[in-house]
């Protein structure tokens, strides 16, 4: 019963495509202007940041519903590589007030997110 890599996969999909939609929804009510502040400010277009809808709305809900799940964590992937080179370059080998890593959550997106490209979503998915 413990050896179920489906659920285990299912579990993965879950986690990663649930946490990341908060942010998405959050970016959705309270807007994206920062994110075209830093764009701006690093002399990138700023409708760019329109991007961080697919990355952090739909990417997750293609990752939950287990539908085009690598290409959706592929998204993610890509969309916490810009987050990090960013917004948050200045914190890659800093140490935040608990003691982990500045950087432990966008991390943990990254990383989990790159695992799933590679395990794919498993038998509990919508039909492709």
């Amino acid at each position: 019963m413990l050896e179920n890599a489906d659920l285990g996969k299912l579990i993965l999909r879950l986690t990663l495509g649930g946490l990341m939609l908060f942010h998405g929804i959050a970016k959705l009510l309270n807007g994206i202007g920062f994110i075209e502040a830093e764009l701006a400010s690093h002399g990138l277009p700023a409708f760019l940041a329109f991007g961080v809808f697919i990355g952090e709305l739909i990417a997750p809900l293609m990752v939950i519903l287990g539908y085009q799940t690598r290409i959706g964590a592929m998204l993610i992937v890509f969309n916490m590589v810009v987050a990090i080179v960013l917004v948050h370059a200045h914190e890659l080998l800093a140490l935040g007030r608990n003691g982990g890593l500045a950087l432990e959550l966008q991390l943990f997106f990254l990383f989990t997110a790159v695992a799933v490209v590679f395990l794919g979503p498993g038998r509990y998915k919508l039909k492709n």
